[in-house]
This record gives C-alpha cells, structure tokens and sequence, in this order.
C-alpha cells in the first residue's frame, strides 16, 4: 500500500466502541485515519493483528477496543485476557519495530478501591476482578516490550454511541416510578469524547508536532474533574433531562440509594474509582472539566 510520509497514519481498533467511535472523530485533523472494527482487526487473532499492523505501518497505534463485559468476564476470563492482555502486547511488540507510538486505555478495576484518597499512578494495583486483571495484563505486557506508550487509565466511560448507564438512567426513569441506585461508590463519570479529544490533543502537540525521543510515554490517569456517587450521577441525570422537556415517571427524588452489597454482581466494583490526574495535566497542559459538564453534553447528543 503507498503512503504519503508527509501525512502520519493513525490505526484505530475497535472503531465501533464508545471511545472507539469518538477517535474516529477527534484524530481526523491530524492525518490518515485507519479505522478498523473486530471484523477487520480481531484481537483474538494475533496473526491478523500483525498483518495489518504490518500493511499500513502506522505512526501510531491507538487501541480503544477491548474485552468489557466486566460480569461475564468471570466466566470467560481466556478471552478476556486474549483481548485485554495478549493482543496489547503483541501491538505493543509492533509498535517498538515500526519506533511508533501505542496509545492504549486501562481501568480504575486495576485497583481494589479500598483507598481512602484518589488513585495516583504509583499506588500499588490490585485488581478484584478477573476483567481487571485481564486489563492490568495489558498494561503489564506494553511494559515487557519497551515500546513508547501512553496508557490512558479512566473510569466510568459514558458515550453519545453505544449503551452506558445515563442511557440505562433515562430509560429505566420513562419506564418506572421508582429507582433504586448504589450511593456508596465513588468515581468520576468520564465522556468518551472527553478522552478522544484529551488523546488527539497530546498526539497533536507532542508525538506528532513535537520531538518524539522527548515524548514522556508512560502511565497517566484520565478522568473528569469532580466526583459522585452512581446515585449522583443518576440524579443528574434525571433532573438535566426534565429541564431539557423530557417526560418521565421516576423524578430525581424517586430515586432511593442503596449500598453496594444489596445489588450483587458476579464480579466485584472498587467502592474508589476516583484517579488524580495531576500527572497528566502537568505533562501535557490539559484541562480536564467537571463531570457534570460533559455529562450534560452527552445528554444534549443522545435526548429528543
């Protein structure tokens, strides 16, 4: 396949998945954008992971796509680690022959959440679930190669595409008098289009318009300023879209918060998902705004 060098190439995983689709959006302006879904690039498959990797020889490597079914990741915990863990490491492995860069995301599950504080990047990981050990192999397996990386941990991703709990909010609100949420959970409800713009902006000022020897690879915390509870970010739901017109039989008052332990799960959540993102505003000048704010965009895209 020809290529312009004076045009980088960015490959994009798993185009379709709530970030996945954002990046397609935000890293337009900065070159060729190859956007690839599981039918044209299947993590499970090494042997496709190298071809194409090895056809379009991108400059960089941006990997949303993943193995999220948290619960059922306790049951299937070999694919999760073939997606989560071995495929990033064998993209990793082609990023440092090709000398690009691999942008991958990771997860507030690679901590148990016992923490009374925000997480910082050097607090020791203990995942709780098999879906975040499978996520913390990733991390671990770009960090065996040696590659040039910026691994991007979040939480609580919320998009405009694709389902999410504000989506789960508003129908369920329609459909119910009463709702019955976990108050006793801390975290940050992070927009994907929050991250895809956070990650084209640091590709734009300082992989692809900078230095790249100088590039500070290396492990930062991405999430929205502010924190809440799931009741809260229920609750802010529910009172943004009757303000914007919209009909529903739960109001925000109808919605009772409930600790953790009455809603079991298959696989255990951090009671803390909160993540201090000093280091990344530091290094890269990024503004990160409240969670509200980007929730009430995402709400502005996906209500009537």
């Amino acid at each position: 396949m020809l290529h312009n060098p004076a045009v980088p190439t960015l490959l994009v995983t798993g185009c379709n998945g709530q970030v996945g689709f954002e990046l397609r959006r935000s890293l337009a302006p900065l070159g060729n954008v190859v956007a690839l879904d599981r039918s044209t690039c299947d993590l499970t498959r090494p042997d496709t992971l190298l071809r194409v990797v090895r056809e379009y020889r991108p400059d960089v490597i941006v990997n949303p796509a993943a193995y999220t079914a948290v619960d059922k990741a306790e049951t299937e915990a070999e694919l999760a680690f073939a997606i989560n863990g071995t495929a990033v490491g064998i993209l990793a492995e082609e990023a440092k022959a090709l000398g690009s860069l691999l942008v991958h995301y990771s997860t507030d599950y690679v901590f148990d959440g016992t923490k009374d504080g925000a997480y910082v990047e050097t607090d020791e990981v203990n995942p709780q679930s098999v879906y975040g050990k499978s996520k913390l192999a990733g991390e671990q397996a770009i960090a065996a190669t040696g590659a040039q990386a910026l691994i991007l941990r979040t939480c609580w991703v919320a998009g405009a595409h694709g389902g999410n709990f504000a989506k789960t909010m508003l129908r369920l609100g329609k459909e119910r008098d009463c709702l019955r949420v976990i108050a006793d959970q801390l975290g940050a409800p992070t927009t994907a289009s929050l991250i895809a713009d956070v990650t084209a902006q640091i590709l734009a000022r300082h992989w692809l318009g900078g230095e790249r020897q100088a590039f500070a690879s290396g492990l930062y915390h991405l999430a929205a300023a502010g924190e809440t509870t799931w009741h809260g970010y229920a609750t802010e739901v529910l009172q943004y879209a009757m303000a914007r017109g919209l009909e529903l039989k739960a109001n925000p008052e109808r919605i009772e918060a409930i600790p953790a332990t009455a809603y079991p799960l298959p696989a255990p959540r951090p009671s803390n998902s909160r993540l201090d993102t000093t280091r990344l505003r530091d290094t890269f000048g990024i503004h990160l705004p409240d969670w509200k704010q980007g929730v009430h965009f995402l709400l502005d895209q996906i209500l009537p």
